[in-house]
């Protein structure tokens, strides 16, 4: 192995490792981290976002203003960097003309008419110049029958300094031309206007973020990307609408939102009304809506106990005339038989999404004001503590969905026009939990691994009469080092900090694999010769020798003390045989050792096949039978 790569690649995955874990626990408040940007790649002349429905420019041409779909209004004089325009009123766009004659569509809307008097511009399913004053018309974007711009073409401005110089608005954002229409780029890489729905699904393994998108469509943000979400499959919207479609047939109502757990299936429709069924769709109580209710937005409910739920509702339906304070955040106890009103001190305004944790009765909300927490009791009746704000940190924009991942550890929200924003979830600061330290799962422990201690700082730490090295603490995040020592089937362990003694049992295995991965499920995976961390951009090469940082890979030999920095030279060799597997068959696994100069880190070196395929590939690691977690690694030849 060259040492000089070995240190160089293992600094840069340490860096990161501290960087992704425990920057955000550093960080004011909670610590919000913006996960993935606001732009999507569609196939378009540039990165996309969502609908603006008009473009105009300053009167001296230095500035453009676009307007989205709803009603946010920004300003940019770099054509790349967008801010928001405090009042939109104050800057009016111009009145766009409409014609018929001798138009290449009918009703083409026209831009401004810029300097020469010659020159149109005009938009419709495509968008069109004229050089003769509009007696004829050149296309400038269908291309097979469709629009290079995408579909639903908004508005088009002309700078009134350059004829050239041409701006379309449309669903997919703002896209202009320097050369009279014949090239475009697009201007939406920094435009926050991403229209963010509902949360499908959170990092898992190979997968990243997925989330529904306005008007329809499914995107994601998979592990290892760094540019633009990525438009999916769209097969669990689908299968959401699906869903929903069938069982308004069946209630006879719009259904808005659907939950399931076990055999039970909530439903909320469109009108503010909840329905159970306890028996998968075969029969359904009542229905049931607390005052003049808003259209039930989502629903959570508690997989383990499936009586338990928690429903978010809209806004109140135009011309309601109750003057009592909206409720929109309801709770069942009882499988939906009585639904009671948690909203509280919520402002009055509009959920959309609901998370909860049943163990320790921590509630999240989602609403147009922002990211609120309270805890309840969720298996009695009561009144739940007040709820507080968690929106500092995060931009001033309505939350479209809440979700908690598996463990209850991390909650991530969807902001629109923003996209999705992490944090250690809050509620650990009341109910500390242990996880690995690699992947944050809950995972047995092994001789030598690091585990992460969410919501607490540690002082010290002792298992039995064992010392239990604290290698990094801050205030609702630890790291702490599993003794080489260790052995049987459970570890116990005493936690001390400002907060009194903790303690915990955990399961114990000689091996517990885990590759390290960030928030996103990015895997630090290293190239060898170079320290470069492989990403969606930076694709390890067939033949490549990679690095790959993990931890749970028990013992090495010779012994090495707990808490002691490895080597960085002829680091000691993980007792285990090691193997690696990518997208299911066998690699070659040439070194498997303690990362050189630092605590708990293995470093696990494999040798790609020459022939590899192109795009994203399955890789884990197994020792004494224990496979790792899943991650994604890209590659071509």
């Amino acid at each position: 192995m060259c040492r000089d790569a070995t240190v160089r690649a293992v600094t840069v995955a340490w860096w990161l490792a501290i960087l992704c874990q425990y920057a955000p626990a550093q960080a004011e408040g909670i610590g919000w981290r913006h996960v993935g940007t606001s732009a999507i790649e569609a196939g378009l002349p540039g990165l996309a976002t969502g609908p603006v429905d008009r473009v105009w420019y300053s009167e001296d041409g230095s500035a453009l203003y676009a307007r989205t779909a709803g009603g946010k209004v920004f300003q940019t004089k770099d054509f790349e960097q967008w801010r928001p325009v405090s009042d939109p009123k104050l800057i009016p766009p111009p009145e766009l003309a409409t014609s018929r004659n001798g138009m290449p569509e009918p009703f083409l809307k026209l831009g401004t008419r810029p300097a020469t008097p010659s020159r149109l511009y005009g938009i419709g399913r495509n968008a069109y110049r004229s050089d003769d004053g509009g007696q004829s018309w050149l296309n400038l974007t269908s291309y097979k029958g469709r629009s290079i711009l995408g579909a639903g073409l908004t508005a088009v401005a002309v700078s009134p300094s350059d004829a050239d110089e041409v701006v379309v608005a449309s669903n997919w954002g703002v896209w202009r031309s320097l050369d009279g229409g014949l090239t475009w780029n697009g201007l939406n890489d920094f435009l926050p206007d991403l229209p963010a729905g509902h949360l499908l699904g959170l990092p898992a393994g190979t997968h990243g973020i997925r989330m529904s998108v306005t008007p329809g469509y499914e995107i994601e943000w998979a592990p290892g990307e760094k540019t633009a979400w990525r438009l999916s499959s769209g097969l669990d919207v689908q299968r959401e609408q699906d869903v929903k479609a069938a069982l308004t047939q069946v209630l006879g109502r719009p259904v808005t939102a659907v939950a399931t757990a076990k055999d039970y299936i909530y439903a909320g429709d469109s009108e503010g009304r909840l329905r159970v069924s306890a028996d998968a769709g075969v029969t359904w109580g009542a229905p049931f809506r607390l005052g003049e209710s808003g259209r039930v937005e989502a629903i959570w409910v508690d997989a383990n106990d499936p009586r338990v739920a928690i429903a978010a509702l809209g806004a109140r339906p135009n011309g309601s005339i109750s003057p009592a304070k909206a409720a929109y955040v309801l709770r069942t106890m009882n499988g939906g038989g009585f639904w009671d009103d948690i909203t509280a001190n919520l402002p009055e305004t509009a959920a959309h999404g609901v998370a909860a944790d049943r163990a320790s009765g921590a509630v999240y909300v989602a609403t147009d004001a922002g990211v609120f927490l309270t805890v309840a009791d969720l298996g009695a009746a009561g009144r739940p503590s007040a709820w507080i704000a968690l929106s500092e940190g995060l931009p001033a924009a309505p939350a479209s969905d809440i979700k908690l991942d598996a463990g209850g550890n991390q909650v991530y929200v969807a902001l629109e026009g923003y996209g999705v924003y992490a944090a250690i979830a809050p509620h650990r600061l009341r109910e500390p939990r242990i996880v690995n330290a690699a992947d944050y799962s809950s995972r047995a422990a092994a001789p030598g691994s690091l585990l992460s201690v969410i919501g607490a700082r540690v002082e010290s730490a002792r298992s039995d009469d064992t010392v239990v090295p604290v290698l990094d603490a801050t205030e609702n995040a630890s790291q702490i080092q599993v003794p080489f020592e260790a052995r049987g089937a459970a570890l116990s362990l005493s936690l001390d900090g400002a907060d009194g003694r903790m303690t915990f049992g955990l399961p114990l295995q000689s091996v517990s694999p885990a590759i390290f991965v960030d928030p996103e499920g990015t895997p630090l995976i290293m190239d060898a010769s170079s320290g470069v961390l492989l990403d969606a951009g930076k694709p390890a090469h067939g033949g490549a020798r990679l690095q790959v940082l993990a931890t749970g890979f028990g013992r090495v030999n010779p012994a090495w003390p707990t808490g002691l920095a490895a080597p960085l030279s002829d680091p000691p060799r993980v007792a285990a045989t090691v193997h690696a597997y990518l997208d299911g068959a066998p690699v070659e696994v040439t070194q498997a050792t303690l990362a050189p100069g630092y605590v708990g880190f293995y470093l696990i070196e494999i040798q790609l096949p020459r022939a590899v395929n192109t795009g994203a590939s399955e890789l884990f690691l197994e020792a004494e039978g224990q496979q790792s977690n899943r991650v994604r690694l890209y590659t071509q030849p």
